[in-house]
């Protein structure tokens, strides 16, 4: 069987090796890169399951490096999730923001981090396990090839983004609190985290709804949580 590839794209040497030990025992294959250019460079070389992405990297940012995952067509699915000494929520929302599936902040422990990453290939790699469509009013959800469209035209989802909207689309007029949405669709509900669900709910809004401030299908249930109105 093939081991999922993570590339560890850090550049604090001891904390790598850490990282590379612990993942290698719980049966992942490993690849390195020590900046971002470097990062691009080997993603580009062989697109890695998914991606563990230091927040402050030499030459090009984590930053950086996790917005030109999103825009390119090759990588805009690709898993990434972000490692950081900024703890901040408002640094937490700038990742998310961007995409990253989800956030780390050192210090960490190798175990929590190595679920995690099985928790986000879980999500984003189960490409079939679900073959099936779901559509309402012009958006249609492709269970198999994990791509949206909204009147025809290609919707640029992350990978978390899909996940969220499929659960949500999957089971409609269900209110789902945002620590419910944490635990099935991030896999653990944090009490500090679930401004992330706020976050990707407002993403696929402007994605996907005609009017994002008066949203007709990702509806709001205040002092509850969300439901999905087809």
């Amino acid at each position: 069987m093939t081991k999922p590839l993570v590339l560890i794209v850090e550049d604090e040497a001891p904390l790598v090796t850490l990282l590379r030990y612990n993942l290698e025992k719980e049966g992942f294959e490993v690849g390195e890169a020590s900046d971002g250019e470097e990062a691009l460079t080997r993603i580009a070389e062989r697109k890695p399951d998914i991606v563990l992405l230091d927040w402050m990297l030499p030459l090009v940012s984590g930053i950086e490096v996790c917005r030109q995952i999103r825009r390119s067509p090759q990588t805009r699915t690709l898993p990434v999730i972000m490692l950081t000494a900024r703890g901040e929520e408002a640094d937490r929302i700038v990742g998310l923001e961007l995409g990253a599936d989800d956030y780390v902040t050192k210090p960490f422990s190798p175990r929590e981090l190595a679920a995690r990453v099985r928790s986000v290939l879980r999500r984003s790699g189960g490409r079939t396990e679900r073959p099936e469509r779901l559509e309402y009013a012009d958006v249609v959800l492709d269970g198999a090839s994990r791509e949206v469209t909204k009147a025809g035209e290609a919707v640029n989802l992350t990978a978390r983004e899909f996940d969220l909207l499929w659960f949500l689309a999957a089971n409609p007029r269900r209110v789902f609190s945002r620590s419910h949405l944490m635990d099935r669709v991030w896999g653990h509900a944090p009490a500090l985290d679930t401004g992330t669900v706020t976050v990707h709910i407002r993403r696929l809004r402007e994605k996907l709804e005609a009017d994002p401030s008066r949203p007709a299908h990702l509806q709001t249930v205040w002092g509850v949580g969300y439901r999905f109105d087809p």
